[in-house]
């Protein structure tokens, strides 16, 4: 299905909104999901390479606080420079190429990094 945007182009539509907005619903779910997995299991993968439960709390707490200094000042500069796309490919990309790398983690501290 298309529709007619104000240029005269055509703009696909899926489900009732357009191409890139699905496809970017479709990564944030998927990427939501690894995320949701990685943070159920994080806990006895830190026991199993050693850790503690004081090394999972300064984990969790490490990854908390850097995510959110993160959102804040990229959002910051993405408004700055009037452009989104940059910050959402890194942020993305970041995300889901460092997530497999956990797993050849033979001790807690390159989890922390």
């Amino acid at each position: 299905m298309t529709e007619k945007n104000n240029n005269n182009q055509k703009e696909k539509i899926i489900f009732g909104v357009s191409a890139p907005v699905f496809v970017l619903g479709l990564v944030s779910l998927f990427t939501d999901i690894s995320s949701e997995m990685i943070t159920s299991i994080l806990p006895l993968f830190i026991f199993s390479v050693g850790g503690n439960m004081l090394i999972l709390g300064l984990v969790q707490g490490v990854t908390e606080a850097v995510s959110n200094i993160l959102k804040g000042f990229s959002g910051w500069w993405s408004d700055k420079i009037r452009k989104k796309k940059p910050f959402i490919v890194a942020g993305y990309s970041l995300s889901n190429l460092t997530k497999p790398l956990m797993g050849f983690s033979s001790t807690w501290e390159p989890i922390l990094g």
